[in-house]
């Protein structure tokens, strides 16, 4: 992607008002006239289709368009990719509401990897962390590239099992890069920014907020070839994921719990939607090997 088109991306996506679809839609309408970049406020608002934000959009482009100074600052104090760019995730391109911009911290190659997410509950039983422990290491060993969410229980458990035998892991979080949330896995979203990579939508300064994370969890779940969940409940943010990775046709794994335990019934009803039932590294890489 040419400068001026970064800088553009750049700059809708620290404007109020306007989300990645919309920005979706100005990156086609640029392409489809020669990556053109010279919109003003008016044409941007009528390409992205922004109604109801009209007002907070327009304040917010005037605002950094009057301190152009402080946003090129800004924007040199962030590393991003965009959607035209070769290092962008191959399959998470195919989705729908695919992020037009992934800022990232860390080792940008491992974005070349073929991946497979690990979620499940935050507050993990020794159950659950033990069935990371058996089942992380042979992907590592098969080259697969953990992805997260670097959230308690199962998602840092992941990324530390991931690190401990020598793998890749991926961290993908709702808040900007240097925001830590929760502050229970700071030490593990540090060290992935210097040891492994970590993946957001959201420019720095950006806290976090309920809707970012069900945003998140799309990225898991296009960016992989598949999602294994350990420990939801009905209710889990990890079906989120789940469903999502459904409908980008990429296969689920779920691990089957105790039947008298709640931890693990949104497992147990995604086996009986079609997940596959996982009790051994071996249906994971039997399923894997056809992608």
């Amino acid at each position: 992607m040419e400068n001026e088109q970064r800088n553009l991306f750049f700059k809708l996506a620290i404007c109020k008002g306007i989300g990645n679809l919309g920005m979706l839609k100005v990156l086609d309408f640029s392409m489809k006239y020669g990556n053109s970049t010279d919109f003003s406020k008016e044409e941007i608002i009528q390409i992205a289709g922004i109604t109801t934000y009209q007002k907070l959009f327009s304040e917010s482009w005037d605002y950094w368009t009057a301190h152009s100074e402080k946003l090129k600052e800004y924007q040199e104090n962030h590393t991003f990719i965009t959607i035209l760019d070769s290092n962008y995730p191959y399959y998470l391109k195919q989705i729908y509401n695919c992020p037009v911009l992934l800022f990232y911290k860390g080792n940008i190659q491992l974005l070349k990897n073929n991946c497979l997410s690990f979620i499940g509950a935050r507050s993990a039983s020794v159950y659950g962390i033990n069935v990371v422990r058996q089942l992380v290491p042979e992907m590592v060993k098969n080259e697969l590239t953990i992805v997260s969410g670097l959230a308690k229980g199962i998602d840092s458990v992941s990324h530390q099992v991931t690190m401990q035998h020598g793998g890749n892991t991926i961290g993908v979080i709702g808040t900007g890069l240097d925001i830590c949330y929760p502050k229970e896995t700071a030490h593990f979203q540090r060290m992935m920014m210097e040891q492994q990579l970590v993946l957001s939508e959201y420019p720095n300064g950006t806290g976090p907020r309920k809707y970012h994370f069900p945003m998140r969890n799309r990225i898991i779940a296009g960016m992989s070839l598949g999602t294994c969940v350990i420990e939801a409940r009905k209710q889990s943010g990890s079906l989120i994921t789940a469903q999502a990775a459904l409908e980008y046709g990429r296969e689920v794994f779920a691990v089957p719990g105790n039947l008298f335990d709640s931890q693990s019934d949104g497992c147990h009803g995604l086996i009986q939607d079609g997940a596959k039932c996982t009790i051994c590294p071996q249906d994971i890489l039997e399923e894997i090997q056809f992608f």
